[in-house]
């Protein structure tokens, strides 16, 4: 749970942070659910039934926004789709109360999955960048946190920057739009062909299965439409061209899994915000492990994750507490890893800050 001030934070005073914190100007509809919980000892008895890792209100509202979709909730579904904030609060509560056994189940299966696809604008120049260092004809794409995998489809999305720049493919479904800061456009260069498309995760999802789909609409906030949009349009792609799951520690599979991209591919490693679940010891050891596979043949890194959180990306100065993220580029050719910050980025993708003065591309 939470800590404020050197104490943990009881399960209503985690409820009212995330209100006011965690979702205030971003989702109005979770500000005044997850408010109206923190003011309910009955929801809030509810949620004390999950295991205290799963009684987070990121797991517990997409439990029960995964019984909305399942028709089990239609005061709450209306709700939501008519973005009623006035109402939704003690409907949600209601709901919660009555679904209680179903949630409570829910949230203890489950795992809170982002797959926020807007992360492919971070993603696409990066990679780009990294197969022009090392001249690269192809590469093979292995995403290690990948839940569904979706951002392993990252060529196949049109993105489109504020500069007007489109890279991808302008004629796909999943539609990106990404907002540069700053004074550099990201590089036009266009990723080469992807050979391999691998994602290592403890609990991968396929989407696939109707119940693992639902799951991922489930985890999305109800009234952000264009998320939903996207989610949809990353769905129908990850089914025609579906990524190879493992399932499995990354740091026991990182190896096998670079091993699964063909000797003539380079092959690029994606953290997108998986580190900061990983202890220390154990962000370190990747990067280790890394340097091991890097010795043997090429191999990139591509990372978006908060600042300070990936080994070896300089912060730039920027504060550990900076809502925004790094994007690093680490490259290995037959020794250590070089590693150096190429931007910055929100969590989501929605403006990227390209920092790379280099001309070469």
């Amino acid at each position: 749970m939470a800590e404020r001030a050197g104490r943990q934070l009881s399960l209503a005073e985690l409820y009212r942070h995330f209100a006011d914190t965690d979702v205030q100007g971003s989702s109005p509809l979770y500000e005044r659910v997850a408010a109206a919980i923190a003011d309910s000892p009955e929801a809030l008895a509810v949620v004390e039934q999950a295991p205290p890792l799963k009684r987070h209100p990121t797991v517990i509202l997409a439990s029960l926004h995964d019984q909305v979709l399942q028709g089990r909730a239609p005061e709450l579904a209306a709700a939501y789709a008519a973005s009623d904030v006035e109402r939704v609060g003690p409907v949600a509560v209601a709901a919660l109360v009555a679904c209680a056994d179903a949630v409570v189940a829910t949230a203890t299966a489950r795992q809170t999955q982002t797959n926020e696809t807007g992360r492919g604008a971070v993603l696409y120049p990066a990679i780009a960048l990294a197969a022009h260092r090392l001249g690269a004809t192809s590469v093979g794409l292995i995403d290690v946190g990948c839940s569904a995998g979706l951002n392993l489809n990252v060529d196949l999305a049109a993105i489109r920057y504020s500069s007007g720049r489109v890279l991808g493919d302008p004629a796909s479904p999943l539609r990106l739009a990404c907002d540069l800061v700053g004074n550099a456009d990201v590089p036009a260069t266009a990723m080469p062909p992807v050979v391999a498309r691998i994602g290592v995760d403890l609990a991968p999802v396929d989407v696939g299965h109707a119940e693992d789909a639902r799951w991922l609409r489930a985890c999305l906030w109800p009234d952000q439409p264009e998320r939903i949009e996207r989610l949809e349009a990353a769905i129908g792609l990850a089914r025609r061209s579906p990524p190879e799951l493992i399932t499995g520690n990354a740091l026991d599979l990182l190896a096998d899994a670079i091993t699964r991209v063909p000797s003539n591919a380079l092959a690029v490693v994606t953290t997108t915000w998986a580190l900061a679940y990983f202890e220390l010891g154990d962000r370190l050891r990747f990067l280790r492990r890394l340097d091991e596979v890097a010795s043997q043949r090429p191999v990139a890194w591509v990372s978006g994750e908060g600042v300070g959180i990936a080994p070896g990306v300089p912060t730039r100065g920027d504060s550990r507490l900076a809502p925004h993220s790094l994007v690093g580029l680490a490259i290995g050719d037959g020794g250590r890893m070089t590693i150096e910050t190429i931007g910055r980025c929100h969590p989501h993708g929605r403006w990227l800050e390209w920092l790379t003065s280099r001309s070469e591309i």
